[in-house]
């Protein structure tokens, strides 16, 4: 290919709201533009943020005029975001549809658009004839950023939806794509459950953290006995905030001399601040409320523990930056997180409340004697966003090379998924491609 590889990457997550999904795709697009990939990002307005902006390096964001309606994500519509994407798809030369995380619905229904463009271009190449090149072709890629269950609310909602006809929603939505990213292996077994994706066609990578930046400061510590333990994750019950409130009041009644740090908002902060005041221990706990990105570290300089109390977890990003800052770690052992540090650096409890106790007192003892510019040289040696987006690109290569799937096979595989969810996969690609007939016919792409 003689011009550079066109990469779009979309999410309903992206900045200025803040979490792992969100630093992943930024990072990741730096580095890969670093690499001569061009790449842009596709997600929903917020606030002032819309239409298109430009971000550091020159990475183009282009903010859709749809807002989110629950969880910064917005309404799934499936056609209505259609005349945007195709637009920017070809006006950006895009070779290669990046999509970020299973709540996602953008992400889901670009990934719907660009297998329909591609339907498109092969039957004009086919009809009309285009000089003997080849038809352009859409590579689709997906990244899976966390763990759903099969027996909780949420997990249900996310995997299927249960009626008189049973769809495993997830299916649908994945079972075309070229190659799937999962950021760790327990998250690689979780997405071929739920999704039925082969194994061979996902791969593990992990996320990252910038080390040179998240580096150990002693000299913000308090002095000696005073062992700060900082929590800092958003408020909410899948974070396991409800542990906090039975594990803080212990270990302030065992250790005097532990002071909490929470950072972060959301539905389970008046709990705590609940149990703050009924145990009065306001002056031991102090809540920050909502923490930018760029005040993480030095927060994470103050502390000696990074408590992490997650029900369910496939990566956890948090925990390296806090290794990285020279903090012993103690989390759940939940998701993923077992394959993230060395034991040397991360002590693990079950999601329990006597569990954390128990654990929490061991790291206690132990965090003064942490070599916290030790725990760094060793995060630089194990995680890299260039080293990231080195292995995300032998991804590209490899579904740049593979040849494209024609539709007989697509329609194939649809069946494979069922006769009432092949049926639905099929009458909507229909339904996008007749729009996509009147969007041609209103704005030709040669214009």
């Amino acid at each position: 290919m003689g011009r550079a590889v066109g990469v779009a990457m979309v999410s309903d997550f992206f900045y200025p709201s803040k979490g792992g999904v969100e630093m992943h795709v930024y990072q990741l697009s730096q580095c890969l533009m670093k690499r001569g990939f061009r790449v842009i990002v596709i997600t929903h307005a917020r606030g002032p943020y819309r239409g298109v902006q430009w971000m550091p390096n020159g990475l183009k964001v282009y903010y859709l005029h749809y807002r989110d309606v629950v969880d910064n994500v917005i309404l799934p519509t499936v056609f209505m975001t259609l005349p945007a994407v195709r637009h920017i798809l070809l006006r950006e030369h895009i070779d290669i549809v990046h999509s970020h995380q299973a709540t996602s619905p953008l992400g889901h229904e670009c990934l719907i658009h660009a297998r329909t463009l591609s339907m498109y271009n092969r039957y004009s190449h086919d009809t009309l004839g285009d000089g003997g090149s080849e038809p352009h072709e859409y590579r689709i890629v997906y990244t899976d950023h966390s763990l759903f269950g099969f027996a909780d609310v949420a997990g249900i909602h996310i995997n299927k939806v249960r009626g008189r006809v049973r769809v495993r929603v997830i299916s649908l939505l994945l079972s075309d794509v070229d190659h799937a990213i999962c950021v760790s292996h327990t998250n690689r077994e979780n997405l071929t459950l739920r999704s039925g994706i082969p194994p061979r066609r996902i791969a593990v990578i992990p996320n990252a953290v910038d080390a040179h930046r998240f580096s150990p400061d002693p000299s913000m510590r308090p002095p000696p006995p005073r062992v700060n333990i900082v929590v800092i994750s958003r408020l909410t019950y899948r974070k396991g905030i409800d542990l906090l409130v039975d594990v803080i009041p212990a270990i302030c009644e065992q250790f005097p001399n532990v002071h909490f740090i929470i950072g972060g908002d959301g539905g389970k902060r008046t709990i705590l601040e609940e149990m703050r005041e009924e145990h009065r221990l306001i002056d031991r706990v102090e809540m920050l409320g909502a923490v930018p990105h760029s005040q993480v570290r030095d927060i994470l300089r103050r502390g000696h523990i990074f408590l992490n109390s997650s029900l369910t977890e496939a990566f956890c990003i948090a925990i390296i930056e806090a290794a990285a800052c020279g903090l012993l770690v103690v989390s759940t052992r939940v998701g993923g997180v077992p394959e993230v540090l060395p034991e040397d650096m991360m002590r693990l409890a079950e999601p329990n409340a006597a569990s954390i106790v128990g654990v929490l007192g061991e790291a206690i003892h132990r965090a003064p004697n942490i070599d916290a510019f030790e725990h760094n040289r060793q995060i630089l040696g194990m995680y890299c966003w260039h080293d990231i987006a080195e292995r995300t690109e032998a991804v590209y290569r490899r579904v740049l090379g593979r040849r494209p799937r024609s539709f007989a096979s697509r329609v194939r595989l649809y069946k494979s998924l069922g006769a009432y969810s092949g049926t639905l996969v099929v009458f909507l690609l229909l339904v996008n491609y007749l729009l996509l007939n009147v969007l041609e016919w209103c704005r030709p792409r040669r214009k």
